[in-house]
Formats: structure tokens, sequence, C-alpha cells
């Protein structure tokens, strides 16, 4: 059984590796620039004269796009666009209890931004189509990201343990939470985790 300085150990090795992960994912995303030639101006992505001729060349119309699509396609598109009347008061939810309940906490705010960010629609080779659905799903996946971390540091505030059995995809912050059954740590160390928000 490993011990909690063990698990310590293992974090803070995990720690560095992710800084490492992220150093790396830059560099290639740097590469990916040179090697498809666009940069980013203001948080734009500009594509060479070149290249952007290049891709709207590459764009199927809208007709072939549509006459080419499976007849369940077309037919689900209501149901999948539905989505949107949820994930929309979702947003306004999260956004709303934030501001008004993190302010209280002390809690600090998750920028939205940062997790909504959406430009695949810039791509010229996309059809009117493709980006508005592009524009979905980078609304609808950035905007679960965000919801995320909202409720992981409430969680972080209001229930910071663990749970008695490991869950699939458990998020970033569940690493400082108590282990199920700690009632001294518990006791003895919320504040400090209430305030550790690194």
């Amino acid at each position: 059984m490993t011990s909690r300085t063990g698990l310590d150990e293992i974090l803070e090795r995990l720690k560095s590796v992710q800084h490492e992960l992220e150093q790396e994912v830059d560099k290639v995303l740097d590469e990916k620039r040179q090697q498809f030639s666009y940069q980013l101006h203001r948080g734009r992505v500009i594509f060479k004269q070149n290249v952007r001729r290049w891709h709207r060349q590459q764009r199927t119309g809208l007709l072939r796009y549509l006459y080419s699509a499976p007849l369940a396609f077309i037919l689900s598109a209501p149901v999948i666009y539905g989505m949107l009347v949820p994930l929309v008061f979702l947003d306004l939810a999260v956004t709303l209890y934030q501001h008004v309940c993190f302010r209280i906490y002390g809690v600090p705010r998750v920028r939205r931004n940062e997790y909504l960010y959406i430009d695949r629609h810039y791509l010229p080779y996309l059809n009117l189509i493709e980006k508005i659905n592009c524009l979905y799903c980078g609304y609808g996946n950035g905007l679960i990201e965000y919801s995320r971390e909202v409720i992981a540091r409430t969680e972080q505030f209001w229930c910071p343990i663990k749970h008695a059995r490991r869950t699939p995809d458990p998020h970033h912050r569940t690493a400082k939470f108590f282990d199920y059954g700690d009632a001294d740590a518990w006791r003895e160390n919320l504040e400090k985790v209430r305030k550790d928000w690194d």
C-alpha cells in the first residue's frame, strides 16, 4: 500500500511531467504553425495568402455536401442542434452561479474565455455547414470544460474528499482532496485546502 508521502511524491513527479508535456505541446504547435503556414495575431489565425487560396479550392460546395450526406444525418440535425437550448442555459447558469457564489466564498472565478476558444470556423476549406458544426462543437466542448472547472472549484471548497472508488476521469483538483474516511485531515486541513487554488 502506498503511503500519503509516496502519493505526494508521485503527484510532484506528475506535475513536473505535465509541465514538460505542456512545453512539448507548445513546441509542436509552433512547428504545426510553420508547417501549415499560419500565425496568431491578437488571438486570430492568419494564413499566408497562397495557403488561403489553396484552402478555398479544397472546400466542398454546399449542394454537393448536402447531396452526399446520408439522409439520417440530415434528419438528425434538429436533435443535435436542439441541444443548444440546454447548453446556453447551462452557460448562463454556471456563469451567474460563479459570479455570485464565488465572490461570497472567496473562490477565484474561472475565466470563461480560457475554455471557450472557438476558432475552427476561420478555416477556409470548411463550407458554411461545416463551419456551423465546428462552432457548435467548439462551444459545447469548451462549455463543458468551463463548467467542469467551476464545479471542481466548488467541490474543492465544500467537499474536498476523494471517493471510495476511483472514477474513470477525475478532475485535476481531486489530487488535493482528503482520503475517504480521513476525518482528522478533514478537520485539521479543510481551510488550507479551501485556499489552495494553484
